[in-house]
Parts: C-alpha cells; structure tokens; sequence
C-alpha cells in the first residue's frame, strides 16, 4: 500500500499545487472567465490522460521518450508565453487580460497529460505482476492509490483557498518560482533523451543528467518547498489581526475569515508535511532493502542438484545455488505447496523483476522488487511475477534440478 501512495504522491504533489495556485491567480487577476478557461484545461488533460493510459498500456503506438519531448517543448513554449503576457495584466480583481489564462490552461493540461497516465494505470499494473482483482493485497494497493490521490486533492483545494487570501503578486512570485523548477526538470529530461540517442554528448553534461536522474525528488521537494512558507505567514498572521471594523458584526465577520484562512492554511501545511515526510522517511522506510535468506546445502551429483524432500517438507521457503565455472550463483526455490504433496520449483528469478528474489513474510512468498505476493500454488508456472519456470524432475525421494538447466538461466543471475 505504502509503495503506491508514494508513486501516486510522487506523480501528483507538484501537479495538484501548481493547478490549485495557477487557478486562484488567474481567478484573482482574470476574474471567473480566466478561471473557467483553466478548469476546461483541468478536464481536457484528464480525458486526454486516460486516453493515454489506454494507448501506452494495451497498444505499441506510443513512444514514449519523443511523446515526453514533444510534451515538455510545448509546455516549455507555454511558460515563456505565459511569463510575457502575464507582464501586460493589471494587478487589480478581475481586470487582467484574458489572454493570460491560455497559456496558463495549457500548462495545467501539460501537467495532468503528463503526470496521470501512469497512476490511472497503476491498477492494471498490479494486476499485470499477477496480484489477483479479488486479492486482499490488490486491495491494499488500491486503497494505497485512493489515499494518494485523496490528498493531492486536498493540497491543490488548499492551495487555491490560501492563494486566494493573499496578495496576487504574492501567488503570481511563489507560482513562477514553482513553474521554473517544474521547466528546469523537464529540460533535464530532454537533455537526457537527447543525450541516450547520442545527439549530444560531454562528460559534464552526462553528470548532470546522472545528479538529476538519481534525484529526480528534489525537484518535488522544491516545489513543496517554494510553496510551504505562504501557509506558514498567513496562519501566523491570523493570530494577530488588526483590521478596522465599525460594529460588532463587522467584527465576526473579520474573525470567521481569518478562522477560515487559519484552517486553510493549516490544511495545506499538514498535506506538504505529509507528502514531505512519505516521499523521504517513508519512503526509505519502504523501499529498505529485505535480506534474503541464506542459499542451502543440497547434493551435487554428477550434472544435477539433489534436494531430499525432508529437508524442504515443512511449507517454508528454500533456497539453493548452483556455481557456474564463472563464478555465478544460480539460485532457485523449492517450497511445498499447502494441503498437498506437490512442490512449487522454480528459479529465485522472474522475467518482470529479475533476480531480486523472494522471502517469506509470515505465510507468504513475496516478490522483493515489486512487494507481490504469490500464491504459493502456482510456483511452478508461468505468468505474472511468478519465479521462472525451470525443468525438474522427482525420483527417490529427491528433487532433481539438472545443472544445463540451470546454466541456462546464467545470463539472469550476472
């Protein structure tokens, strides 16, 4: 559940708080048309997202490299529009100039194009590694999605209420700061595909490109950052109110903003702190790597590994290694299946995650890449996460696994 709250927070944080701060300036400096225009571009990236989810995962028509070339060059000429013809609008409510809000609306469409697709996935994902629709762990990672989801849009509503609050040069400064380091990730992510294909190349290029790469969070993290101190001086600042009021109901009214202002603000600190904490602590927390368990004696005779039924009759998970002249250990599991005298025999590999292995926690045997848990029943056999199938035979007492078997399965274990 943890892993994909993260990835939904991950895909979602920046976008969520750019459309909540880019919709309440463009309320404050175009009034409800400039607004209006904005939401339209809200709803056509995510109808264009699911139509993108559905291409990229049931069809080969997407390239996904030049598809995020073409989006981050549009979004990119966006920006630079946008920064020129925000420059023309007047500050006062609603007196801008219109034209802000195009611009604008195709930033907003660019980040939900760009960011959802993979999160509308998500599930087909799960189910794709063999988790089963009916599963208690296809539920947690739903649920884990939901959460994730649930508290970007919290942050973006809170995000639009407290912009709203403050002063439109305030928004306007704290929503471009945030767009510039949005526009810096996405031209690292060009200078990278650039960089793959060999259209450009140099060490110090191919540094950058590796730093960002490997720390693609701090990006997000400078967006939360840019974004975190508004809340901060505006929950301060309605504990010390000082506006002029000419009668009691006057005076309420005064009161019961600023308490709203207080509640928004606070709102807003609480979901960046949230997101902050499970996209570090958490999230090493989470992704910590599991020590497998140590590999097993077992006889070698001749061209093949014995493995005695008794010492794997106890419905545990077991592990032996086959050493090529190379140097390579070859690792596969045996495990007795439940309620049966079938074994469950097939290489500490699989073809999604490769030779990250597997572990027991309580009674289940889970994937230590991607957290899914097999059912015990069908190691042995192909499909979704499943360990890799490998020829056995049983005779005597033993399980036979032959070393040319083994051999072949060299390449996954180097």
């Amino acid at each position: 559940m943890l892993k994909y709250l993260i990835s939904t927070l991950e895909y979602l944080i920046v976008p969520g708080v750019l459309i909540g701060m880019m919709i309440a300036y463009i309320h404050g400096c175009c009034g409800h048309t400039g607004r209006k225009i904005l939401m339209w571009g809200v709803m056509a990236g995510c109808a264009a997202a699911c139509v993108l989810a559905y291409l990229k995962n049931k069809t080969k028509l997407i390239d996904t490299a030049n598809l995020n070339m073409v989006i981050f060059s549009i979004s990119l000429a966006a920006l630079v529009i946008f920064l020129i013809v925000d420059g023309r609008k007047k500050e006062d409510e609603g007196n801008g100039d219109i034209v802000t809000a195009v611009p604008a609306a195709v930033l907003v469409f660019i980040q939900v194009f760009y960011s959802l697709p993979d999160v509308i996935a998500f599930p087909y994902t799960i189910m794709l590694s063999g988790e089963s629709f009916f599963s208690t762990g296809f539920l947690y990672r739903v649920i884990g999605i939901a959460l994730g989801a649930a508290l970007v849009i919290v942050t973006a509503l809170a995000a639009y209420f407290v912009c709203r609050r403050i002063r439109i040069r305030a928004t306007g400064v704290l929503l471009k700061i945030a767009l510039l380091i949005v526009a810096a990730q996405q031209v690292t992510k060009i200078l990278q595909t650039l960089l793959t294909r060999r259209y450009i190349s140099g060490k110090a290029l191919f540094q950058l490109i590796k730093f960002t790469s490997n720390h693609a969070n701090l990006f997000v993290l400078g967006v939360i950052l840019a974004v975190f101190f508004m809340p901060v001086i505006l929950w301060i600042r309605s504990f010390h109110v000082n506006e002029p009021y000419s009668n009691p109901a006057e005076h309420r009214k005064i009161r019961a903003n600023w308490r709203s202002i207080r509640r928004w603000s606070t709102a807003l600190l609480v979901c960046l702190v949230l997101a902050f904490i499970n996209m570090t602590a958490v999230k090493a927390w989470e992704s910590r790597p599991v020590e497998l368990s140590p590999t097993e004696e077992c006889e070698q005779r001749g061209d093949a590994m014995y493995v005695s039924f008794a010492q794997v009759e106890d419905g545990h998970l077991h592990r032996f290694a086959y050493t090529s002249e190379n140097g390579v250990a070859i690792r596969f599991i045996i495990i007795k299946k439940p309620n049966s005298s079938a074994y469950g025999v097939g290489l500490d590999a699989c073809d999604i995650c490769g030779e990250t292995g597997y572990y027991e926690r309580g009674d289940q045997v889970v994937c230590n890449r991607c957290d899914v848990v097999m059912n015990v029943n069908t190691i042995g056999f192909k499909g979704g996460c499943n360990p890799k199938v490998i020829d056995y035979s049983v005779e005597d007492g033993y399980i036979i696994v032959p070393t040319a078997t083994l051999l072949e399965h060299e390449k996954d274990f180097s």
